[in-house]
């Protein structure tokens, strides 16, 4: 039963997020074929909705805590605020 159980689990999200910028690096080389590049950007896709799935239960996970805690979040109400993230210009560094 431990097999099914690391099998579901399957890489961490931090090896998906790598393996999507393998993925944008070798599309945007140009130097893949068209069949190479629709695989790729299939899998790169299955790879993102991955993702969003581990930071949506991620981001569950920090409200239920939040709000077990009783402290205020963000928005004062004791859960995370909803505010929009804006990355960081890599230029401006």
């Amino acid at each position: 039963m431990a097999k099914k159980a690391a099998k579901k689990e399957g890489p961490t999200f931090e090896a998906r997020l790598a393996r999507v910028e393998e993925i944008v690096e070798r599309l945007e080389s140009g130097e893949a074929g068209l069949d190479e590049s629709l695989r790729l950007y299939a899998e790169g896709a299955e790879l993102v909705k991955a993702c969003r799935a581990t930071l949506a239960e991620a981001e569950k996970r920090i409200a239920k805590l939040s709000e077990s805690a009783g402290g205020p979040g963000p928005n004062g109400a004791g859960a995370p605020g909803e505010e929009p993230f804006e990355p960081e210009d890599e230029e401006e560094k």
